[in-house]
């Protein structure tokens, strides 16, 4: 029998404000959204959650997390660890996107899709992109439409690596050709098809997109440029790109030291690019979760290394709330409904009749994380684990 759960009286944001609602959950998805539900006639098992206390959002969506782990810039000694399931369950996300990085000889598709596997198992949803840093760009099949069509884990192209000295300094023709592959495999295999971008501190920022797009069928949507918070130059750049029709996406796991020395905060970048003018839904937050954070000097040298976590997402989209007066309905927009739908993720980022019962509940008080269901399924009470992965103690 399917499990039903009644969350009552929740202040709802789909991530639009629909006000008090009770929320039906029946098996993996939303069964009906109302007011004033009554199970009391009910033969049928079914959980009640008095939610009258809490606002009621969708699942968090996070595009870009190293399943596998990231890294070693420094050498072998500095390949990241794997992502857990309570990395992403205590911080609110119930879809995630693995991706690799700068070493795609170490860390392989093939084992980022069997963790992707893994984690789908143990409770959240779970995509891939095919490729790296790299062009030409390491696939499953050998081709990038083909990894598209037949696999169906993999949703797009990326992180492929520009304006960065880790980047294969790619050519603006093998961006063209990597972003119409991806484009034709998202439209043959109904995904979103996207190119997720790394973008470095070089001084091309992001012309390499600009130059790639003009003089061709391409448009702007067609990449996902990330870390565009960066320093203060690639994030200007990044307003340009929004502001052609882009999508941008802000990194929420740092260190002090790059907040020292330029980067723009993630919640701070958003609120600004709020203001520029800049629609929620073309603003994005990530956390980069499991890769390395490494820090470089002038010259390239490892000045050192830290890891991404994946519960900063949430903690930067509070934190734009609670200190930079960003609206909750936006901030929860950048971790949600925009995410999903650059990555073309449909039953996702949102609540409505039919779609994936992946919500996030709330507290009133201080906006944080006290319930999470994943497909139906909880996972946190309380702000406790619920469900650990299958390795964790």
């Amino acid at each position: 029998m399917e499990q039903i759960i009644l969350i009552k009286n929740a202040q709802v944001l789909a991530p639009e404000p629909l006000g008090r609602r009770d929320v039906l959950i029946s098996g993996n998805s939303i069964a009906a959204i109302g007011e004033n539900f009554s199970v009391a006639d009910s033969n049928l098992p079914v959980t009640v959650i008095d939610a009258s206390e809490h606002y009621l959002v969708p699942g968090f969506v996070d595009s870009l997390v190293h399943f596998i782990g990231g890294g070693g810039e420094g050498g072998f000694a500095t390949r990241t660890p794997e992502m857990q399931l309570t990395d992403a369950t205590l911080g609110g996300v119930t879809t995630a996107i693995g991706v690799l990085g700068t070493d795609a000889t170490t860390r392989t598709l093939t084992n980022l899709l069997a963790k992707a596997h893994a984690l789908q198992i143990e409770g959240i949803s779970t995509y891939c992109h095919t490729g790296s840093y790299e062009i030409p760009c390491r696939t499953v099949t050998g081709n990038i439409t083909d990894d598209l069509i037949l696999i169906d884990k993999i949703i797009g192209v990326g992180e492929i690596a520009i304006s960065d000295h880790r980047s294969s300094q790619p050519t603006i023709s093998e961006i063209r050709k990597v972003a119409a592959a991806a484009r034709v495999g998202g439209m043959l295999s109904g995904k979103g098809g996207i190119v997720s971008v790394h973008v470095g501190a070089g001084d091309s920022l992001l012309q390499p997109l600009f130059d790639a797009v003009t003089g061709s069928e391409l448009t702007v949507k067609q990449f996902y440029p990330t870390h565009m918070n960066r320093n203060n130059a690639v994030f200007e750049s990044g307003l340009r790109f929004a502001k052609a029709g882009g999508v941008i996406d802000f990194t929420t796991s740092t260190t002090d030291y790059d907040l020292k020395h330029g980067e723009v905060a993630a919640a701070q970048a958003l609120a600004r690019a709020l203001q520029a003018g800049i629609p929620a839904m073309q603003l994005t937050l990530s956390s980069d979760g499991n890769a390395s954070l490494p820090i470089f000097n002038e010259d390239g040298d490892l000045l050192g290394l830290q890891v991404g976590q994946v519960r900063t997402l949430y903690q930067s989209a509070r934190e734009a709330v609670q200190q930079y007066h960003v609206s909750l309905a936006d901030a929860i927009t950048a971790i949600t409904a925009a995410p999903a739908a650059v990555l073309g993720l449909k039953q996702k980022g949102r609540i409505a009749v039919g779609l994936d019962a992946d919500l996030v509940l709330l507290r009133h008080d201080d906006l944080t994380i006290d319930q999470v269901f994943a497909m139906g399924k909880q996972l946190v009470a309380a702000g406790q684990p619920l469900v650990k992965g299958t390795f964790e103690p």
